[in-house]
């Protein structure tokens, strides 16, 4: 998966339109659009501001690893997950992998 379409995808797995994320980034509709279909670079100061606001990791909002993680390390989980389709991980020792089909 691109980087850009995990900004997408977790713009929509709560719930917010486009516009919400422009108001936070204090930017326009438009350039959001533009951030999640790639043909913009966003800057690492927006990266930071939405890894914040949605509790995430920046090397996985960045799509350097493909395990989301919080902010403080643990699991991350959504109220709405249709865009995950799969995780992967290790519990006590175990490999675990979940596929959600949307």
């Amino acid at each position: 998966m691109n980087h850009y379409q995990r900004l997408r995808d977790l713009r929509e797995d709560h719930e917010l339109e486009q516009q919400d994320i422009a108001n936070l980034l204090e930017t326009t509709q438009q350039q959001i659009s533009k951030y999640e279909m790639g043909t913009q670079k966003m800057s690492i100061l927006h990266y930071i501001k939405l890894a914040k606001f949605y509790n995430i990791s920046l090397d996985y909002l960045a799509g350097i690893t493909d395990t989301p993680r919080t902010l403080d390390g643990s699991i991350y989980t959504v109220h709405n997950n249709k865009n995950i389709t799969a995780i992967k991980g290790n519990i006590n020792g175990g490999n675990v992998k979940i596929n959600i089909k949307n």
